[in-house]
């Protein structure tokens, strides 16, 4: 898929234009888009596959029913895993004030998929603002970024320059089975001071962080094809049962019943 922010650039640099912009791609192996930002917000989401993305705080998974908001000026970087198909709305500056004003994830919508699909149809790109049912279509867009509801799927990072460095050795290797008190000591941090901030500068302590990052990098593993038990081993469950018990837990259905629908 050819990265839509070069493709567009000449449009997303400029502060006044349409609205509006939407683009679709597919990539039959990784994307990967390195650290950049642009003066429009990015909603960009995906219809089959698996994307990463971090942002300053933390690193976002999109499944296929999910989307990022990014609003502008947003240092960002992302990822695919396997073959991707997805697209990408950016909202010029002016229309953004109302919409969320830090990073999430949303759960999409039929009709915020479908509203796109049509978005992405608008060829050649123009730089005149959108008049007519254009318009309407991209009022509607705006609507849904606007009210859907924000999902838990982001990976929060501790702002402490010690516990980031213990957070990131962790997205490297979730199977890592040293404790709270190893990790500290690694960290050259005291094991009350890495569990207190833990859960003041992420919401989650830290046994329920790596957890989750394991969940999250189950769900980039089985957009691969991995086999589940490969990947219950690979993040340190003792048996897959034991890890599909946790993502049933986590995600509401079993690792095989995602995969088939992603």
């Amino acid at each position: 898929m050819t990265d839509p922010i070069l493709q567009l650039q000449d449009i997303l640099d400029r502060p006044h234009g349409p609205v509006l912009v939407a683009v679709e791609g597919r990539h039959d192996s990784e994307l990967v888009s390195t650290p950049h930002q642009h003066v429009r917000g990015q909603l960009f989401g995906s219809l089959r596959g698996l994307l990463s993305v971090g942002v300053d705080d933390g690193v976002w998974i999109v499944p296929a029913i999910h989307a990022v908001w990014l609003p502008p000026n947003t240092p960002h970087s992302g990822r695919s895993h396997g073959p991707f198909h997805g697209w990408s709305v950016y909202v010029a500056e002016p229309a953004c004030a109302d919409l969320p004003q830090r990073p999430c994830t949303l759960r999409t919508s039929g009709l915020l998929r479908e509203a796109v699909l049509r978005a992405c149809n608008w060829e050649p790109v123009s730089a005149t603002p959108l008049t007519g049912s254009r318009a309407h279509i991209a009022a509607v867009i705006l609507d849904e970024i606007r009210s859907l509801p924000v999902e838990p799927f982001g990976l929060p990072f501790p702002r402490d320059p010690r516990l980031q460095r213990i957070a990131r050795a962790l997205i490297a290797d979730p199977a890592d089975d040293r404790d709270l008190e190893c990790w500290a000591a690694w960290g050259a941090v005291s094991s009350r001071t890495l569990s207190r901030r833990f859960v003041t500068e992420t919401g989650f302590n830290f046994t329920a962080w790596r957890q989750r990052a394991r969940m999250l990098r189950s769900l980039e593993m089985l957009a691969t094809g991995m086999p589940v038990t490969a990947i219950a081993l690979d993040l340190g469950y003792s048996t897959p049962s034991a890890f599909i018990g946790l993502f049933r837990r986590t995600f509401g259905e079993t690792p095989a019943a995602y995969r088939a629908r992603l």
